[in-house]
């Protein structure tokens, strides 16, 4: 038979049972009307007192309950702080990545440029030094030959 960890349907089952036992041997029994009387007050007061009893159990398994609930609550709580807190880490370091890549891309743009800044300075020179040279050459040549 299977067990129920509820408590309230137990109670109203053997709530019921003690009232057909109760009114069964009251029909059956073979006793005077006090006699009848105090075995049903006897019987109704053991009944108070088993309904008292499930009732504290009853109490009892809530309040376990309850504290089950507020652990489960707690420890949820601590996990949630966590994942939050691995989201922020995570976040930071993703942040601090790209900031990395920014300054290395930054720094070899810089190098790139100045490089491109020598090259041209060079080329400059190079176009400057032979437009120097052709003007010297074109001077030398009507110089020396006089039309």
């Amino acid at each position: 038979m299977a067990e129920n960890d509820g408590g309230t349907s137990g109670l109203a089952w053997f709530m019921a049972g003690l009232g057909i036992g109760t009114l069964v041997g009251v029909l059956y029994a073979p006793k005077a009307g006090k006699e009848t009387r105090e075995d049903l007050a006897s019987g109704a007061l053991q009944a108070r007192d088993k309904a008292a009893e499930l009732v504290e159990q009853g109490k009892q398994r809530a309040g376990e309950y309850v504290e089950q609930g507020k652990q489960y609550v707690e420890q949820g709580k601590h996990k949630a702080a966590d994942l939050v807190e691995q989201g922020k880490q995570q976040a930071k370091d993703s942040v601090d990545k790209g900031r990395e890549y920014y300054e290395k891309g930054r720094t070899q743009w810089t190098q790139y440029v100045e490089k491109g800044k020598g090259v041209v300075n060079e080329q400059q020179a190079k176009v400057g030094a032979a437009v120097e040279a052709g003007k010297d050459a074109y001077q030398n040549t009507t110089v020396d030959n006089p039309v």
